[in-house]
């Protein structure tokens, strides 16, 4: 039976040029995000020139100065989709240096895939949604953001007071006390409760609490929760069917082989398509999800240029209805603007590529 993956895998591509753009940017959540956009050029059936973009969303700043330092290894050439997948696959998209976690290899690889097949559906004249035989619908989103050090709710009214059925995904910390928990559910407006408990070596690592678990569990009844270490502990706190069911994972996920090993079959999966590095990893994760009915939504990376559009694009066609975190960059900002985008986004009226 013909997959997702083989209605793009043969399109022709040509690559030309590749060049990278380093991208910055201040947060909300308080640290500069710099992420690095490539611009793959090549001939469009036509003749005139074609651009594909994507994002390297990899976190460490070093990483993507040393990428402008050295460059690329030399990709120019003719390929099929797959083939430049199994090129990028040979080489090393790092040569001035391991990155600081493997995981940064994906992300890197997804920076390139992606701008692989905008650039091959703009050669050929077309874009995702038509090659893959689905339709772009309007995308409901979440905003993420952190609460602030001392955690307060401050932030979610002032989003709220632009946009008043503005939906969230927020990250528990150990400073979360019952009357700001109290607070933050009373708004009726959180979604996903991610406890980041599968992280290892990050800024974000948050260690296993019981009594935090225990209290946005019963405070937060019909909320996902995503992410949690599952230890002695806290793994109680998961045997009834009914919380497993709300259970998500997202930083363990990086393809269909880590679904299938988890604790248990899930109900909901982030799908952040950077942590698949390549297409053929990520159509085949969410075919799996569809026919297991395994509910998704779309996660993000704090993107700042071409990649924000993308994980839209996709969240367009597969999980439209998920509590997606793909909000508009602006929810990223430190300080709240006027004019919010409000959920659910509407695709574009002509789309091209692999662009949103």
């Amino acid at each position: 039976m013909e997959t997702e993956y083989d209605r793009i895998a043969d399109l022709s591509l040509s690559i030309a040029s590749i060049s990278p753009e380093r991208r910055e940017r201040e947060t909300s959540s308080g640290f500069t995000r710099v992420t690095t956009e490539f611009a793959l050029s090549g001939p469009s059936e036509g003749g005139e020139p074609a651009t594909g973009r994507g994002e390297d969303v990899t976190y460490e700043a070093d990483d993507h100065d040393r990428l402008a330092e050295t460059g690329l290894p030399d990709l120019a050439g003719e390929y099929t989709l797959e083939s430049f997948s199994s090129r990028l696959e040979a080489v090393d998209l790092f040569p001035g240096g391991a990155p600081d976690r493997d995981a940064f290899r994906n992300y890197r690889r997804w920076g390139l895939e992606s701008a692989a097949l905008d650039l091959a559906l703009r050669q050929a004249g077309t874009d995702l949604a038509s090659a893959l035989d689905r339709s772009f619908d309007p995308v409901r989103f979440v905003a993420s953001t952190r609460l602030g050090d001392p955690p307060t709710t401050d932030r979610l009214e002032r989003l709220r007071e632009r946009v008043p059925a503005l939906e969230f995904k927020l990250d528990p910390t150990l400073e979360w006390d019952e009357p700001l928990v109290d607070e933050v559910a009373a708004t009726d407006a959180v979604r996903i409760l991610d406890l980041k408990g599968r992280y290892e070596g990050t800024e974000v690592d948050s260690p296993a609490d019981p009594d935090l678990y225990e209290l946005v569990l019963e405070s937060f009844p019909e909320a996902i929760i995503e992410d949690p270490a599952l230890t002695e502990e806290t793994e109680p706190l998961f045997d009834d069917s009914e919380v497993r069911d709300r259970v998500s994972w997202d930083a363990p996920i990086h393809g269909l082989e880590d679904v299938e090993s988890l604790p248990w079959e899930p109900r909901w999966l982030n799908v952040k398509p950077s942590r698949f590095g390549s297409l053929e990893s990520l159509l085949k994760t969410i075919a799996h999800c569809e026919e297991r009915g395994i509910r998704t939504y779309g996660g993000g990376q704090f993107e700042l240029g071409v990649g924000r559009g993308q994980i839209q694009a996709l969240a367009s066609l597969f999980y439209p209805d998920g509590p997606n975190d793909a909000a508009p960059g602006v929810y990223n900002d430190p300080d709240v603007g006027e004019g919010l985008p409000e959920s659910p986004l509407e695709p574009p009226a002509e789309p091209t590529g692999f662009r949103w």
